[in-house]
């Protein structure tokens, strides 16, 4: 019998620490590996959620997170810190997922070390390097060194073809994502008590559409989120009409949206979600507003319509499908958008109902037999 293969994960945010933390557990039930978790800290209270939520207890945590620190200082800290874990523990695979900081230094400190990367999330692309920013570079110097790609989508791996990269090193599984949202959504079922955060506010809104928000990207502050905040403002005007809103930690979202959207009465500006009570959010809601990506794969997997906000996306399936509509961040374009899904019963039922293009919950047991060879 061969022996097992040392696999070491890494990743540092909220959103990877979801789309992760299924090929985490299924690492762990299989005896063909030896698994090892690096965090690095990038988010830390919003990672901290989901790694309790998922019975995660990391290896080795860099705890990087600092106030306002610029990326460079962030990717510096980071390269130096994975690299110390990586020549401590000599992995045979550094696995990485999406488009983070800690993605493209993780996995540049494995490539200066001469140890394959497996990219989980392979693929995306916007095909402008400003939208999103600074993620589409990164992932494009992560799919540059990659020894495995594991795509979610045909679109995902296409684009990494048309890149040159070896055909036999892409394969399609499907986004790690769905895994995690049937797992949570399993869990809630279970213990319910685990998503009740939210019922005050359903109590509240009873009767009510809802329309669940996220907005965080760097590149829609200040104009961006000044457009978005009107939208909210005259949606939210609207009778049948409630918006629930976690509100990014980052000052340039809190500033933009505690400024002009406190107090309105149809309006809840809350603090960020655990796992699973965003869960919930995306399963009490009649349709999301989001510049998120993980939101444009999660939502249509529960049968909720998705507006993104923003002028590109890396998830054009989710376009093509019917699942999302890229609308931008001009108020009147929002507007329009989410009044004719709620003032249209067909339409809104045409997104609703579209087949959702990034996976079925299985993509972590495909991973695992990659890696395995």
């Amino acid at each position: 019998m061969n022996a097992p293969q040392k696999i070491l994960t890494v990743f540092g945010t909220r959103p990877e620490a979801i789309k992760m933390f299924p090929l985490v557990h299924a690492l762990d039930a299989d005896d063909r590996f030896i698994s090892k978790i690096c965090v690095s800290g990038q988010h830390r209270g919003m990672l901290d959620q989901v790694l309790q939520i998922a019975g995660i207890m990391p290896h080795f945590d860099l705890d990087l997170m600092q106030p306002n620190q610029t990326l460079d200082s962030l990717t510096a800290n980071l390269l130096t810190g994975i690299g110390r874990v990586l020549d401590a523990e000599q992995p045979d695979w550094v696995v990485v997922q999406g488009d983070t900081a800690t993605a493209m230094a993780g996995a540049l400190a494995a490539y200066y070390r001469k140890i394959p990367v497996a990219h989980v999330e392979a693929g995306l692309r916007s095909g402008n390097i400003q939208h999103p920013w600074p993620e589409e570079v990164n992932r494009k110097i992560i799919g540059s060194m990659a020894a495995l790609h594991f795509a979610p989508t045909q679109t995902a791996a296409d684009a990494l073809l048309r890149e040159n990269v070896e055909p036999a090193a892409v394969h399609i599984t499907g986004n790690t994502v769905i895994d995690a949202l049937y797992w949570i959504t399993r869990k809630i079922e279970i213990q319910p008590e685990l998503a009740t955060g939210l019922a005050p506010l359903e109590a509240r809104f009873a009767g009510k559409r809802i329309i669940g928000v996220t907005c965080h990207r760097r590149e829609n502050f200040g104009g961006g989120m000044v457009g978005i905040a009107a939208a909210i403002q005259r949606l939210a005007a609207r009778d049948d009409v409630a918006m629930i809103f976690p509100v990014h930690l980052n000052p340039n979202v809190q500033e933009v949206m505690n400024g002009l959207l406190a107090g309105l009465e149809n309006v809840a500006l809350i603090e960020p979600l655990d796992y699973p009570n965003f869960a919930r959010l995306i399963g009490i809601c009649d349709l999301m507003l989001t510049d998120s990506g993980g939101v444009q794969e999660e939502a249509p997997a529960l049968g909720k319509p998705v507006l993104v906000m923003r002028e590109t996306t890396e998830r054009p399936e989710g376009i093509a499908a019917g699942t999302a509509r890229l609308v931008g961040t001009d108020a009147d374009r929002i507007v329009a958008e989410a009044s004719h899904l709620l003032d249209s019963p067909s339409a809104y039922d045409a997104m609703a109902q579209a087949h959702n293009p990034f996976g079925d919950g299985k993509s972590a047991g495909r991973i695992v037999e990659l890696l395995a060879g």
